[in-house]
């Protein structure tokens, strides 16, 4: 498996493009499925998850070509309705083509994602907003099987804000006959993408941004040629990584207002953060200062930051706290953590940071995709060399990382399984 090494201790320094939203790529190839004819989704990162996407698109009968940043699908009048647990089980957004795959072709057959390494995702509430709506749904061997020979609007109130459960019955009731209504639905930037999609192939979605969603349900829907919006994720972690090792940083492309909570936690620490006209610039004083940060849906701090504003705590003057309410096992990399330096004690969600001066290098091993970028962050700032470990994972979720941080001076290499 690759590894990172980082020779850490450099302040980072230039411009780094930040690259399409995973997050909204994928519901967006997913949405490829409402209708005949070619689509073609733009500004698409290199990662695997889009690369598994293609494929199980491309199991189900969807014409499929990765051509740069574009993706091209065309989903046919049949399809195969199945996504197949050897595919999903590497990548829950696979779960998004139900949606799609009830409301055009009227039956799908998709595994169960399974579990996670970072917590329970369970996809009930998906279920309910589709039983909801007309669907029947059966649990056999490990796979959803649902039917429905027409959906119908209804109104969907979900027990709790989910933004894969929204963004598939918002795909589902673009079809449906009749008007749906989501309430408590997820407000995510890339749920807001999501809809501008949908509308430009001639849905009728409103609300979208907000808490609750109206959909009126339409015959058909023509395809699309859309370039979705910069990774607030991405921009983030590399925000840290600019703080961390008190460089300065410009993020072309970044979005303030898909950031804004991310950005206040940092200015608190004594970051400063300018809107200029390619995006961002991030500055960082020689010294940190502690914060508290509870993770919360969107627009509150995002529980994807959370390991990456972990790094920098490490680093920050004081004690600071850091409350996980999203997941129940997302502190994975606070043991990694540890191995570099850091002073960090567990309690349930509960996490006390006590700053020290410096993080020393190690060898680490990645866990999931943000623990990741977390230790990636930690080993830019920290004294020597440290190995990062498993790091597919980061892969699924950057786009050629250590290249990125290869322009901004960061003494970074990927060495693959073969030594090179």
């Amino acid at each position: 498996m690759d590894r990172l090494v980082i020779r850490g201790g450099v302040p980072l320094q230039g411009e780094v493009r930040i690259s399409g939203s995973k997050n909204a790529v994928l519901p967006a190839m997913a949405a490829a499925l409402l209708a005949p004819g070619e689509s073609r989704v733009r500004n698409v990162p290199n990662l695997m998850d889009v690369r598994t996407m293609v494929r199980l698109l491309e199991h189900m009968g969807v014409v499929a070509s990765i051509e740069g940043d574009v993706v091209r699908l065309d989903a046919g009048p049949a399809a195969n309705p199945e996504a197949p647990y050897e595919l999903v089980k590497t990548m829950r957004a696979s779960f998004f083509v139900l949606g799609p795959l009830l409301a055009r072709y009227k039956r799908a057959r998709v595994s169960l994602p399974g579990g996670c390494a970072i917590g329970a995702r369970p996809v009930n509430l998906h279920l309910v907003g589709l039983q909801a709506m007309g669907a029947e749904i059966d649990l056999m061997q490990g796979y959803v099987e649902a039917r429905a020979d027409k959906l119908h609007g209804a109104t969907i109130a979900f027990d709790q804000v989910t933004v894969g459960g929204t963004e598939n019955v918002l795909m589902a009731a673009t079809l449906a006959a009749g008007t749906t209504v989501i309430e408590n639905a997820a407000a995510e930037p890339e749920v807001e993408e999501l809809a501008r999609l949908l509308n430009r192939m001639g849905a009728r979605v409103r609300g979208a941004g907000t808490r609750r969603i109206v959909i009126e349900g339409v015959g058909e829907l023509s395809p699309f040629d859309h370039a979705v919006i910069p990774d607030r994720i991405e921009a983030g972690t590399f925000l840290a990584a600019a703080v961390a090792t008190r460089g300065d940083v410009v993020l072309v492309g970044a979005a303030l207002e898909h950031l804004e909570a991310v950005v206040r936690k940092f200015r608190e620490m004594g970051a400063i953060v300018d809107p200029v006209a390619s995006g961002l610039r991030v500055r960082a004083p020689q010294r940190l200062e502690a914060v508290d940060v509870s993770t919360a849906p969107y627009p509150g701090f995002p529980t994807d930051m959370q390991a990456q504003i972990m790094a920098c705590l490490a680093l920050a003057r004081g004690r600071g706290l850091v409350t996980e309410t999203i997941f129940e096992n997302r502190y994975m990399h606070v043991f990694e953590l540890v191995r570099l330096g850091a002073d960090i004690a567990v309690d349930g969600r509960v996490a006390m940071v006590r700053g020290g001066e410096a993080l020393d290098g190690a060898p680490v091993m990645a866990t999931d995709l943000r623990a990741s970028a977390s230790l990636v962050v930690a080993g830019l700032a920290a004294r020597g060399t440290t190995e990062v470990r498993r790091v597919y994972h980061i892969d699924r979720g950057y786009e050629r990382i250590e290249n990125k941080l290869l322009g901004l001076g960061a003494r970074i290499e990927r060495v693959h399984a073969d030594g090179e």
